[in-house]
């Protein structure tokens, strides 16, 4: 049986008093893929350089990075703005420029003014959907950005406008996410360049509405780093408003404030999270119960689908998994993953930061869902950033997601090309679902590795404990198992300077002599 350590609250050592002025990691310095990047404008920075005496900070040059790829995300958008959205069954997949925002505009009754959630749509308009399947506060985003559209001319320009007004009001939500994750590690801030220069974000940014949720999630992240956790759990019951993903963040949480013993925040963070979303569904559950249904119910019924494994079972079987199958298999095997992350949380020799298993179930529920659209890579995208700031384990997993990427629009061109069969057969699909569950594997075991092995975070490398736990940062833990209730024994005998990773350690008398 593993064996439990409460530590009770009267003998908690002070929490360590950490430098407010200490000097900002600089990427550079301590990233080789960084540094060889750096060498396009110019190369590291020397140790010489006068940090904080320009204008140019780290987040203003973040915000200008952002800004600049999300436009080259809509000049690659350009050729289905033009022609491919309208003309053609398969171009729109050929060029690799396919978006939901300008069909949906006609499909979902925007164009004829109809209300979400209260108007049914036609079923020759819809396909059948009969109501919008976007949660309440996607449907509000959509509804606003037709308001700001001009309904006149011809549908394809209507279409035109309304997919370029969402992309405006989208790029305030990209802008959004960088800023919030150059913030929210007070001495990593150029970590949001790993968001801004992301390609994921470029090619999958106005695909579909996620980078609402994801925005709201970022924003949620940075304020419980600011140890708010009322303000937190109001922008996640926003997120979880517009997206179903941003709840399971409350899992996380949960099992870190019992480690630390916080539990006073949690249950704010918890109430003002639900709080949150009932004041955003509740108007429309009580007068439009069908509509506000539409999409809890699409999602339960929804059949295996595009970028899973679930996929490939399916098409290489005979006799391929029932829906119900596979919606509870899913469902037993997220919930074994977070058992697992539960587990590691409680028995892990330093508390894991938050960040590290927010990615973690976030990426869980990816792999073991029954569909995976290409812009969902971009709820990982910030959470992966503050997991794992190294631009290597990034870089390898988005180059994964952009094989994955350029895979689903050709096995689409392959499907609705007729005989011609432009682009890439079912075989060679499978293989770039299978390249985006290695990919995001990948990330996954070295996060897991990081935890396990805290000297390999490249964030606690300089004694941080965790930047965004907020008030988890620097606690003391009350319950831990197995392992990390009883120190090495061998420890004992060391005469040597301890390590206890996330305090600053004094300076040896020899280096205060250098």
């Amino acid at each position: 049986m593993p064996s439990a350590e409460m530590t009770p609250a009267s003998v908690h050592e002070p929490e360590p008093v950490r430098p407010v002025t200490a000097e900002p990691v600089q990427p550079t310095r301590e990233d080789e893929v960084a540094a060889a990047g750096s060498e396009l404008i110019g190369g590291p920075l020397g140790r010489r350089a006068l940090l904080g005496t320009s204008w140019w900070t780290p987040v203003r040059i973040v915000v200008l990075v952002a800004v600049g790829m999300f436009a080259l995300g809509l000049v690659q958008k350009a050729p289905c703005y033009h022609s491919a959205w309208f003309f053609g069954a398969s171009s729109q997949y050929t060029k690799a420029c396919y978006s939901d925002i300008p069909h949906l505009y006609q499909g979902r009754g925007f164009a004829d003014h109809l209300v979400p959630y209260f108007d049914r749509l036609p079923d020759d308009m819809s396909g059948g959907m009969g109501y919008l399947e976007y949660p309440v506060l996607t449907g509000v985003f959509m509804e606003v950005a037709s308001w700001l559209t001009p309904h006149s001319g011809t549908i394809q320009h209507q279409e035109q406008w309304y997919w370029f007004v969402n992309a405006a009001l989208l790029m305030v939500c990209a802008v959004v996410i960088a800023v919030c994750v150059a913030r929210t590690h007070r001495r990593r801030p150029w970590d949001g360049l790993l968001v801004a220069l992301a390609p994921a974000v470029l090619l999958t940014a106005t695909v579909n509405w996620d980078l609402l949720a994801v925005a709201l999630t970022a924003a949620a992240m940075l304020m419980w780093a600011r140890s708010r956790p009322v303000a937190f759990g109001v922008l996640l019951g926003l997120a979880t408003a517009a997206k179903l993903y941003p709840v399971f963040l409350l899992g996380p949480l949960f099992v870190l404030c019992w480690r630390a013993g916080k539990w006073r925040e949690f249950v704010q963070a918890t109430i003002s999270t639900v709080l949150a979303w009932v004041v955003v569904n509740l108007p429309v559950m009580m007068f439009a119960f069908q509509g506000w249904s539409k999409f809890y119910s699409f999602s339960h019924d929804r059949g295996v689908d595009f970028g899973s494994f679930w996929l490939i079972w399916a098409q290489n079987s005979s006799n391929p998994p029932s829906t119900g199958f596979v919606n509870t298999a899913a469902t037993v095997l997220v919930l074994l993953c977070c058992l697992g992350i539960a587990a590691l949380t409680f028995t892990a020799p330093r508390r894991p930061r938050f960040a590290q298993l927010a990615f973690l179930v976030v990426a869980a529920f990816i792999l073991t869902n029954k569909v995976y659209s290409p812009q969902y890579v971009l709820w990982l995208v910030p959470l992966a950033v503050l997991a794992r700031p190294k631009w290597r384990d990034f870089l390898i997993w988005q180059a994964c997601e952009l094989a994955y990427f350029m895979g689903i629009w050709m096995y689409l061109a392959y499907t609705t090309s007729g005989d011609a069969h432009k682009g890439l057969p079912t075989s060679g699909y499978q293989w770039a679902i299978v390249l985006h569950l290695v990919g995001t594997l990948y990330l996954c075991a070295v996060v897991v590795r990081d935890i396990l092995m805290p000297e390999r975070d490249v964030v606690r490398r300089a004694g941080d404990d965790d930047p965004s736990g907020g008030v988890l940062d620097g606690a003391e833990d009350v319950f831990v198992l197995g392992a990390a209730a009883h120190p090495p024994r061998h420890a004992a005998h060391f005469e040597g300077p301890q390590v206890d990773w996330g305090r600053p350690q004094p300076p040896s008398s020899e280096s205060r002599s250098l």
